[in-house]
């Protein structure tokens, strides 16, 4: 006789798992740091942008940041020769998850925190890219697009597979809190409407290209991550809807592919069936700590 395996088991293994992934071990420790510490935040508790980032939405809509912000040739030499996503990609990661977390959830003295850590770094990564120009992870331009990318994506992840939808007034604010942090990390004149991000986003289509550096970490991402094999058919509903998520002018230059009645009629099931599931697991812990991008 088959035995089936216990819901309550196989939660507490998947939760584990993705806490791991994502926060570290240290992760216990951590969320008391940022969430019971007590002192004023940045946002409050019913605040659109915490919301957003503690959807399990956010694994699909940090891969579709990745996708799109590389996109932009400066902003993927700096990635392609200063970032460790290849040798440390889980490292990687569990910063970002902690960056989203302690400026989302955190005191005001934990982000400021944050903020500066990630400023001290970005003074560091400067260069030429293949093409011969200069980048610099500080230029102003550049972070503007890597914030608009991030905040697209995981408007765009949340809108289809988040739990609970946004009003169209509540998508303006998440917008205006995410330029919140934007500004701090020093991003001039974030947009602080869906209508203006949108706009400020059209402006860099000129500027974009799919280099070889950009097709090399879409394939990394995509196809070859460093996971498991039991993980990756979950992982590979997670790609593929971050695809799907993508317009359809950032697909070609990174040689992806554009399905949209099989991604209408399969993926997008598999990409809630996927949400769901994860949510179910992320509700196990006390803290939900967001998804990365």
């Amino acid at each position: 006789m088959a035995i089936s395996p216990d819901p309550s088991a196989v939660r507490g293994w998947l939760a584990a798992e993705v806490r791991q992934r994502v926060v570290g071990s240290d992760a216990p420790t951590r969320a008391v740091e940022l969430f019971e510490t007590p002192g004023p935040r940045w946002f409050a508790d019913d605040a659109p942008i915490r919301r957003v980032h503690a959807d399990a939405s956010m694994f699909i809509g940090g891969l579709r940041a990745l996708l799109l912000q590389s996109l932009h040739p400066l902003a993927m030499a700096g990635v392609a020769e200063h970032s460790d996503y290849r040798a440390d990609p889980w490292g990687r990661l569990q910063r970002t998850a902690d960056f989203l977390a302690a400026t989302t959830y955190g005191p005001i003295d934990e982000a400021e925190r944050a903020i500066e850590r990630v400023r001290r770094v970005h003074a560091h990564v400067c260069g030429v890219a293949p093409d011969g120009r200069e980048y610099s992870a500080g230029d102003p331009h550049l972070l503007r697009w890597v914030h608009l990318a991030e905040i697209d994506s995981f408007l765009a992840a949340h809108d289809r597979y988040g739990a609970e939808q946004l009003t169209d007034a509540e998508r303006d604010r998440y917008v205006a809190e995410a330029g919140v942090i934007a500004r701090a990390l020093g991003v001039p004149a974030p947009p602080e409407t869906v209508r203006a991000m949108h706009d400020q986003l059209r402006s860099y289509r000129h500027e974009l290209r799919g280099t070889p550096a950009a097709r090399e970490a879409a394939r990394y991402l995509l196809v070859q991550p460093p996971l498991p094999l039991a993980a990756r058919p979950a992982y590979g509903l997670i790609a593929a809807s971050a695809v799907a998520l993508l317009p359809r002018w950032a697909r070609g230059p990174l040689r992806l592919p554009f399905l949209p009645v099989t991604e209408a009629l399969a993926l997008r099931p598999a990409g809630k069936a996927v949400t769901r599931t994860l949510r179910w697991a992320m509700a196990t812990d006390r803290h939900e700590q967001p998804a990365p991008g």
